[in-house]
């Protein structure tokens, strides 16, 4: 005969109460446990494989007496009581830890798609440990800012991506900085009118850690959904872009069911001249000057591939041709040499029409000194 003490029994109680853990499953647990070891320690003695359907363990819930039944006769073996009393010790601490995760990942898993604010604990490997109040939450690396470094005791807001097994059969809550959504609760968090309904956001689209473009609208009348969210002075939105770390850009655009106008508005902060659409093959010929076109580009394609991935239309930038050619240097250097070889040219025409000015006269000289003669003979 194996006993549990009573207050040991009351603890149980107590204990499986405040964690949520069901007594009687607890019990069905020891009770399963317990059989499990006398088949074990004294199944070839006791035990006919064939017959054993009789079994059952029987605890006394006032005094936690436990006795091993067979077609309701007593057969504990004399010395099964401490093996009892361990085995029961453990199924009771295992069953507790088992309902706590239950009860942990019950309560995470409605969190799913929320923010909420951890601690980073510690490191495996690349990954990030997070204190998240009654559990841990995983930051994996693909989840991560790249440009973020993570240390211990740093604070953290993240997105409660999933909740997943690991290769060992453990729960793990699986959080993210990087997400598109973590944005969008930030910016809910930020904005009464977004959190009210009264803003709503069409869609979200990152670069973590280097651009956002926020696509936002509003059904009522008079409400300026951008302003709403870039806030007086651009304090809502430094708000959120502090949150991400500071370094990321933040474009709040007005969500347009012209899809040109949408398109227009999504390569902001370039200006675009002009768009051809084909609505079909879901395809936008954008014309940008060439000032504009590393706008409309952005940095290693970056802006043209949210506003893509913002509008759903492949965007191929043009990048128009300047009216006014630029003159090569080396024309404007023969422009003004010219004129000084005009003015050589002339100065050489002048002194050939002195000469001849010359030879004019000396030829009348000779002339007249011709008739001076012809007279005088």
């Amino acid at each position: 005969m194996a006993v549990i003490k009573s207050e040991f029994f009351l603890a149980l109680n107590q204990v499986a109460t405040e964690r949520g853990i069901s007594p009687d499953d607890v019990l069905d647990s020891i009770r399963a446990a317990v059989m499990a070891a006398y088949k074990k320690d004294y199944g070839t003695e006791h035990v006919n494989e064939d017959e054993d359907e009789g079994l059952e363990v029987k605890i006394n819930e006032d005094s936690g007496e436990m006795h091993i039944l067979k077609e309701k006769k007593d057969i504990t073996p004399p010395g099964f009581g401490r093996i009892a009393a361990q085995t029961a010790r453990q199924v009771i601490l295992q069953q507790i830890r088992e309902a706590e995760k239950k009860t942990i990942v019950k309560h995470y898993t409605g969190q799913v798609g929320t923010i909420i604010k951890g601690r980073t604990i510690r490191f495996e490997g690349r990954n990030v440990l997070l204190d998240i109040g009654k559990a841990e939450g995983m930051l994996p690396v693909e989840e991560q800012i790249r440009s973020e470094n993570y240390r211990l005791n740093d604070t953290l807001i993240v997105f409660i991506k999933e909740i997943k097994e690991d290769h060992f059969g453990n729960s793990r809550i699986i959080v993210s900085r990087s997400h598109p959504e973590l944005v969008h609760q930030l910016f809910a968090k930020e904005v009464p009118e977004i959190a009210s309904n009264t803003v709503k956001v069409f869609k979200v689209v990152r670069e973590p850690g280097d651009r956002t473009k926020i696509a936002v609208h509003s059904d009522q009348t008079g409400v300026d959904p951008v302003g709403a969210c870039v806030g007086q002075k651009g304090i809502r939105v430094k708000s959120v872009t502090d949150e991400l770390g500071g370094n990321e850009k933040i474009d709040i655009i007005q969500h347009n069911e012209d899809d040109s106008l949408f398109i227009r508005e999504a390569l902001s902060p370039a200006t675009v001249e002009a768009i051809e659409i084909d609505k079909e093959r879901k395809h936008a010929k954008v014309s940008v000057s060439e000032e504009q076109a590393p706008l409309a580009i952005g940095k290693n394609g970056v802006n043209v591939n949210l506003a893509s991935r913002l509008t759903g239309y492949e965007i191929d930038i043009v990048q128009m041709k300047s009216d006014i050619p630029e003159k090569p240097a080396e024309s404007e250097k023969d422009e003004t040499e010219e004129p000084a070889q005009e003015e050589k040219g002339e100065g050489e025409g002048d002194g050939v029409q002195k000469q001849d000015d010359t030879q004019s006269d000396n030829s009348k000289s000779n002339d007249s000194e011709e008739k001076k003669d012809e007279t005088e003979n």
